[in-house]
Parts: structure tokens; sequence; C-alpha cells
């Protein structure tokens, strides 16, 4: 190599060259760390409903360390997505001196279980959270495995389509442990459907109750406590004067 001067200047250049670069690669990283650019605004992108202000400023203290370059994003974003209400951050630098907060908030559309203090959102994610203002109307309740919310919700959306014939709505659905569905309406009265059948789909004896709703207060010659949409070709009803007895109705 010695003889080949040419070889000699070309391995000399390219060592030049990584030099420069590890050079200008250190000085930037230095650069970065200096507080040459400061954050000067946090943005969230849009208004909020049930996030306040304090809690953002909470979760963000300490998350900033930094100047504009160095601040690590990704620990604020799952800093803000701890927060009961957020169910996903996106956090991004804007040039020169600002960070901008998108955050998509959990839109509760049920309550989860009977103990409180826990919700369904309108993805039928369960999360734990407290409405920090009055509910416009009541929100209906599920209740059943965790695991199969978004069941239960498929569940609750279908019956509240199904049901505006009657002129009634669904305020609590429960799955039991062997996947039997009961549905409580927005008058007390308890539909029984069973479980989900390959013959026999749940949705199908929802059309029956509702086909012959008015039939059965007839039959009954008062509202039923317990509608039991279970029977193959009919249905039993349960009367509140009359708890232990059944009369079996036939459309």
């Amino acid at each position: 190599m010695w003889n080949k001067p040419q070889l000699m200047t070309a391995v000399a250049d390219l060592l030049f060259v990584a030099g420069a670069a590890g050079l200008l690669v250190a000085a930037v990283l230095w650069g970065a760390r200096l507080p040459w650019f400061p954050v000067r605004d946090i943005v969230v992108m849009h208004e909020l409903r049930e996030v306040r202000r304090s809690e953002l400023e909470d979760a963000l203290a300490g998350r900033l360390r930094g100047n504009f370059f160095s601040v690590n994003l990704d620990a604020v974003r799952q800093s803000l997505e701890e927060l009961p209400w957020i169910r996903h951050a996106e956090v991004r630098r804007q040039w020169p001196s600002r960070i901008e907060i998108t955050l998509e908030e959990h839109v509760p559309v049920a309550h989860w279980g009977q103990n409180g203090g826990q919700l369904v959102n309108s993805h039928g994610e369960v999360f734990a959270a407290t409405m920090s203002t009055p509910e416009e109307k009541p929100m209906p309740t599920l209740t059943g495995p965790a695991d199969l919310a978004p069941e239960l919700l498929g569940y609750l959306r279908e019956a509240e389509e199904m049901l505006k014939p009657t002129g009634r709505s669904p305020q609590h659905l429960v799955l039991s442990p062997r996947l039997a569905l009961q549905i409580r309406l927005d008058d007390g009265m308890v539909v029984e459907l069973g479980r989900e059948q390959t013959k026999a789909p749940v949705h199908q004896r929802l059309e029956r109750f509702v086909e012959h709703y008015a039939s059965l207060l007839t039959i009954a010659r008062q509202k039923p406590t317990t509608v039991d949409m279970r029977y193959p070709n009919g249905f039993a009803l349960r009367l509140a004067a009359a708890a232990a007895t059944e009369n079996k109705g036939k459309p």
C-alpha cells in the first residue's frame, strides 16, 4: 500500500470524512443539550370534554425536561395515556419551539357492572373513570365477563334499534357466566333471551318479542315483570301479582 500513493490518498480522504462526520454529530448532540432551543409552547390541538387542565399539568410535570430536541416525547405520551379519560395520545414537535398534543378521549356509552366506577367506551373497551358532569340522560348498564364487553355493546346497539317500535329502550344488559343474555327495559320489564344459538340466534328471539309485544300485554292483562323468550315456539310470562305462576302464550 505504501507503494500506491493514490490508494493512500483515498484512505486518508475517507478517514478525514469519517472524522468530520463524527465531529459534526458530536456538535449537533452537544448543541441539542444546550438551552438554546427551549420549549416555549405546549398546545393541545382540540377542546377536551372530560380531561381537566390541572390533570394535564400534573401529567406533564417533570416530563418536559430538556429543550426542543431532547424532550422525551414518548415519555410525555405515556404519562398522558395514564390519565383515566385518555384513550390515545399523540405528541409531536413543531419548529421552532412548540410541542403539539393530540388527545383522544374515551366516549362513554354505558356503565359497566353493578359496582360503579367503570364505563364502556364506543369501542367496547372497559375503563375506570368518573363522570365530571351530570349525564344528559341515564346511560344503560352492561354486566358480564370483561373480555366480552365488545359483544355486549353489540347486543346493546342491536337491541336499541330493534326495540324502537315498542317505544321501550334497553337499560341493563346482563351476560351470565353461561353466556345467557338478559335485557331489562326502561319500564322495568325483564326479557330473557338465553344463549346465542345457530338455529335460534338471540336477535331472532328479540324480533319475536317485538312482534308480539302488544299481544303479550293483552294476554297478561297487565305488564309482566319477566318475559321468557327462550321457548322455541312461544314465550312465558311472569306477573307481579303471581310471580310463581307462568302463563304460556303462543303467537
